[in-house]
């Protein structure tokens, strides 16, 4: 009979790291497709770029996180996000988590807050986790 071990810790092992460079790769591609989208606001993008890359970065997040539970950024880095019943997040949930990033996005305290819970909570989790009951998790553990 094969036994298994299941070491809670090794699903959590630096996911706060991992979500940190999936941030910035997730950054470094909604910049690039903003960039490709200027020549269709005829380049008056230019003028409200940082409106230009939330309104992109929302559908980005959104769209990625409801088409297999985690944005590219994390999907190169081996996390996903889970809901509390440890299931891939569904499009509505995929919907309330990007929501809740993008105000905490445009609050500088609660991005702040989130980040502060991100690094000192074990399960990594930052504000939109908490109020939505959803974690990052890794992928292979």
């Amino acid at each position: 009979m094969t036994t298994y071990s299941y070491d809670p810790t090794a699903a959590y092992a630096g996911v706060a790291l991992k979500r940190g460079l999936a941030w910035v790769f997730d950054m470094i591609a909604i910049g690039f497709i903003c960039t490709l989208a200027l020549p269709f606001t005829a380049f008056t993008g230019i003028f409200f770029f940082p409106f230009l890359m939330l309104v992109i970065g929302f559908f980005y997040r959104w769209f990625t996180i409801a088409n297999g539970s985690a944005t590219w950024g994390m999907r190169m880095v081996g996390i996903s996000l889970r809901d509390h019943h440890d299931r891939p997040l569904t499009s509505q949930t995929a919907f309330l988590h990007t929501l809740g990033y993008s105000i905490s996005v445009c609050v500088a305290p609660l991005q702040l807050i989130s980040v502060i819970l991100m690094l000192v909570s074990p399960q990594a989790k930052g504000l939109t986790d908490y109020l939505l009951g959803t974690y990052a998790i890794n992928r292979d553990y």
